[in-house]
């Protein structure tokens, strides 16, 4: 398969005025999304903690995180953003593009939106209890 790039737009929950535009490299392969520190610094977001990740080498790096808004394709979607190094290339991760109902097609290298956002495990429940209802007086 080859590269695909997306134009995705990075907002700073606490101030939604405050957002970078840039253009990831998606990667299927990767849990969460990353972008240099200066571009997340610029909108006023920091970072809340650390997590430990392996590269595409094998080595294990400890990398500072936040979280922060990702709209990818008009869609929103919410998540961790590790903070990368000087000149490295975005990388949108594979829970912002199911978070925001896409999914990538290797065949023609796009993305597509699905259908409908997948909520496994949701069962709607079809009767409340009687105690909920409101009765009139």
């Amino acid at each position: 398969m080859g590269v695909t790039h997306v134009d995705v737009t990075v907002r700073n929950p606490a101030q939604r005025t405050r957002a970078w535009t840039g253009s990831f490299l998606v990667d299927t392969g990767a849990i969460d999304s990353l972008v240099p520190r200066h571009n997340l610094a610029a909108i006023g977001l920091a970072p809340t903690g650390q997590r430990v990740y392996v590269t595409a080498d094998g080595r294990e790096v400890t990398m500072d995180v936040t979280v922060g808004e990702l709209e990818v394709m008009g869609e929103l979607s919410g998540g961790v953003i590790v903070f990368g190094d000087e000149g490295a290339e975005p990388l949108l991760g594979v829970t912002a593009l199911e978070s925001a109902g896409i999914e990538v097609d290797p065949q023609n290298q796009r993305l597509k939106r699905l259908p409908a956002v997948r909520l496994r495990g949701f069962r709607p429940q079809l009767q409340r209890p009687n105690e909920f209802i409101a009765k009139p007086k």
